[in-house]
C-alpha cells in the first residue's frame, strides 16, 4: 500500500447532541432533518472532493492531489468549503418552512444547528475492504482528533498549518491563529476563520454568510 498526498475535510454538524430528543417521533424527524442536511452539503462537493464516509452527523471527504498542484488543490478545496455553508442554510430554511406545522422538538429548533468544517492536508493511505475504501494514517488520526478542540465556537473554518500554508487566507473572513494539544499527537497549530459579516442573507436562516474567494 502506498500513502498519497491528500486534502483532507470533515463536515460536522454542532448541536446534534442536544438536538436528538428521546421521543420517538422527534428523533426521527431529528435524523430525517440531518439526513437532508448532510446531503446538501454533499451535492455541493465536486471534484476533486471525493465523499469517503458518513460519520453520523458529520461527513468525512478527501481529495487525492498530484505533487505540482498541491496549492491549487487546497485553494479549491477552500472555496467549495465555504460554499457548504450557504447550502447548508439554505435547506435549513427549507425545511424550517417545510416542517412547519409539526410541533416536535426536531422541527421546530432546525435553527439551533450550525456547521463547522476541518481542512487538513497530508498523506493517506487507501485500503480496498471489500466495496469500502478506506483512510488511513497519521493525518488521517490528526484531523478526527481535531474535532475535539478549544475553538469558543459552533460554526467555523479550521485549518491545520499544513492546509494554510497551501491554501492561505479566506477572503472576508476574520482569521486567527491558534495551537491545539494532544496526548498522542503532540501540538498541532491551527488557523481559525470566522465570518466577518453579521447581516442576515437572504438565503439563510442564520445570521453569517460565507463567501466563497481566497485572498
Amino acid at each position: 500500500m502506498k500513502a498519497k498526498k491528500v486534502a483532507l475535510v470533515i463536515v460536522d454538524i454542532s448541536g446534534y447532541t442536544h438536538f436528538i430528543r428521546t421521543q420517538k417521533m422527534s428523533a426521527l424527524h431529528a435524523e430525517e432533518i440531518i439526513f437532508e442536511l448532510l446531503e446538501a452539503v454533499i451535492d455541493k462537493a465536486e471534484h476533486p472532493l471525493t465523499l469517503n464516509k458518513l460519520e453520523g452527523d458529520a461527513l468525512f471527504l478527501y481529495a487525492e492531489v498530484q505533487e505540482k498542484e498541491t496549492a491549487k488543490a487546497a485553494r479549491d478545496v477552500a472555496k467549495q468549503v465555504q460554499g457548504f455553508f450557504n447550502a447548508f442554510y439554505k435547506r435549513a430554511k427549507a425545511l424550517t418552512e417545510e416542517r412547519a406545522e409539526c410541533g416536535c422538538n426536531a422541527c421546530q429548533r432546525v435553527h439551533d444547528l450550525r456547521l463547522k468544517v476541518l481542512l487538513h492536508f497530508g498523506e493517506a493511505i487507501f485500503r480496498q475492504i471489500r466495496q469500502f475504501e478506506e483512510l488511513a494514517g497519521e493525518d488521517v488520526i490528526a484531523i478526527h482528533r481535531l474535532l475535539k478542540n478549544s475553538v469558543p465556537s459552533r460554526e467555523y473554518i479550521l485549518m491545520t498549518d499544513a492546509f494554510y500554508r497551501l491554501a492561505g487566507n479566506l477572503s472576508g473572513m476574520v482569521h486567527t491563529e491558534g495551537e491545539e494539544a494532544y496526548e498522542d499527537m503532540g501540538t498541532i497549530k491551527v488557523h481559525v476563520f470566522h465570518a466577518r459579516s453579521a447581516e442576515v442573507s437572504k438565503n439563510m436562516i442564520h445570521p453569517i454568510s460565507f463567501s466563497p474567494g481566497n485572498s
